[in-house]
């Protein structure tokens, strides 16, 4: 499950929209330091996602990962959604997901997104706690690109689905992401039709032992859900 991201910053994502209103290309232009994807987002924190306009437009919106819920008698944050639990869901028209999945689908720029390893554990230096070792993935060919997401009341989740063959022998589901022409099938009436990522080629850079016991490793939020 996806519970670590590298996300552009907010004006960077206006900038990207602004560019495709007028060249009908979203461009992402790089901050003052250089950087196109300098913020790093754990559950809980917030990034800009894009939303549907009436007008059929895009527009950034600044939303928290993950929504509330209660769970024997204590909070927690859901912050993925299973594809298949929300379609579910909307067939009912019963659950959490019956709603946003249907009138909620927006998208979430990102630079990267890590996954954590099932089978590999390391003792974090820093805590002192044994976490799983991450992998993290971008998209080839693209600096920035998108996943699938739900919103609802300023609120995210980041939709998962099965995992392809560059996350199947990390994890045992993946965050849906969207290549080239695909937010608006996303946004569309034919949105399950991307449960099969199959077609898409990830990048992936696995971290190490090494990296964890130098201090380049990252420590991840293990008080969050999802559904």
């Amino acid at each position: 499950m996806c519970h670590h991201m590298m996300t552009p910053s907010f004006a960077q994502v206006s900038a990207a929209m602004n560019a495709r209103s007028t060249t009908g290309r979203a461009t992402v232009p790089p901050d003052s330091a250089g950087s196109l994807a300098p913020l790093e987002l754990f559950p809980g924190g917030q990034a800009p996602i894009l939303v549907p306009t009436p007008d059929g437009s895009l527009t950034p919106v600044t939303m928290t990962w993950g929504f509330e819920t209660q769970h024997g008698g204590r909070k927690r944050l859901v912050f993925n959604t299973r594809l298949e639990t929300a379609l579910e869901h909307a067939r009912s028209g019963r659950g959490m997901w019956a709603n946003t999945i249907v009138g909620g689908r927006c998208l979430v720029p990102v630079g990267s997104f890590f996954e954590s390893d099932d089978r590999r554990t390391v003792k974090d230096p820093k805590t002192g706690r044994a976490r799983r070792l991450e992998h993290r993935f971008t998209l080839s060919g693209h600096r920035i690109f998108l996943l699938a997401a739900v919103a609802e009341n300023g609120r995210f989740s980041v939709v998962t689905t099965a995992p392809n063959r560059s996350v199947a022998g990390i994890h045992n589901r993946m965050s849906l992401v969207l290549g080239p022409g695909e937010s608006s099938v996303w946004l569309g009436p034919d949105f399950a039709s991307l449960a099969d990522r199959s077609g898409i080629a990830l990048n992936v850079e696995a971290e190490t032992e090494a990296d964890v016991e130098s201090g380049c490793g990252t420590e991840t939020d293990s008080g969050s859900a999802s559904a």
